[in-house]
């Protein structure tokens, strides 16, 4: 006699309910994340009117005519008649041209000895090993944060006893080198791969070889921001030339467009379009050396 025997039942699987977010949840989910992006492009919006409103309301002025209103309500900054005529008053009263070349000859050395001062001074502090290194690297970081209206009597008696007062000489000198140059060059050096260099001491590679031909190709987005900043400050800088240069024939432009303000006080047009004639050289080099520019602040900033 045979028995048969019926299979246990299997255990029941247990499922987890599928939880779907609730649709309020989801609405106000949604509700954020759109709140989110438009408080950002409001921000954006206010920083670009900020930064690029007052450039806007010069380059507008500077192309009015004598029937637009430069001071109306509500302001006008579309010109109805845009003429260049203004510009021609700029270059009919400071001879420009002479100004905007010793303005060029300060800014490229000025740029130049940023770049080779600096680019030194940036190597030994990341690179060599030395006593006190850190004592000289604090050194550099102070000359940042201390004003040069602090220093600005000292400067010129410095230069007037070197004899280079009244001279595009002595408006070079104090913005040979700058700290920040240093500091920027440092970063930029530290933030190489050791290795690099040690293949090349294995090589037989002296100091000079590595500095320059393998340290200084590595970091030529830092040296682009080097040069900017170093052309730039010293196109833009007027307090020291306006205190060492005396005679108008070395004026640089910042300080030969202060006139003027004198000459055509009730002509904001003429002053605007001058100003312009200042600004646009600067917008043209960073244009030209900005894809230099940012990859260059981030070798700067990869190792501190």
């Amino acid at each position: 006699m045979s028995t048969t025997t019926t299979p246990a039942p299997a255990p029941a699987v247990k499922t987890r309910p599928h939880r779907s977010t609730p649709a309020p949840a989801r609405r106000a989910a949604r509700v954020r994340a759109v709140t989110g992006r438009v408080l950002r492009y409001a921000a954006l919006l206010v920083v670009l009117v900020v930064m690029v409103g007052p450039f806007l309301w010069q380059l507008s002025t500077s192309l009015k005519g004598l029937g637009d209103q430069v001071f109306g309500y509500p302001p006008q900054l579309l010109p109805h008649a845009p003429t260049l005529e203004h510009y021609g008053a700029v270059t009919e009263t400071v001879p420009v041209l002479r100004y905007a070349t010793n303005s060029l000859v300060v800014a490229v050395s000025c740029a130049a000895t940023n770049i080779v001062f600096g680019s030194m001074a940036g190597y030994a502090l990341a690179r060599m090993a030395f006593r006190g290194r850190k004592i000289v690297f604090a050194c550099f970081l102070a000359t940042i944060i201390i004003p040069f209206e602090s220093i600005l009597v000292s400067e010129f008696l410095i230069v007037r006893s070197m004899g280079i007062n009244d001279t595009l000489l002595g408006v070079m000198v104090p913005l040979a080198v700058t700290g920040l140059s240093v500091l920027l060059m440092r970063n930029a050096f530290a933030g190489l791969p050791a290795e690099i260099e040690e293949a090349a001491v294995l090589d037989g590679a002296s100091e000079w070889q590595r500095f320059w031909r393998i340290a200084m190709p590595s970091v030529r987005g830092t040296i682009a921001v080097v040069a900017i900043f170093s052309f730039v400050f010293a196109w833009d800088d007027f307090l020291w030339p306006l205190v060492v240069l005396s005679d108008s024939d070395n004026f640089t432009l910042t300080v030969g467009i202060q006139y003027l303000s004198g000459t055509f006080t009730n002509d904001q047009r003429v002053i605007a379009a001058g100003t312009m004639m200042a600004v646009v050289p600067l917008l043209v080099l960073f244009f030209s050396l900005q894809r230099y520019f940012f990859r260059g602040v981030g070798e700067g900033a990869v190792k501190g």
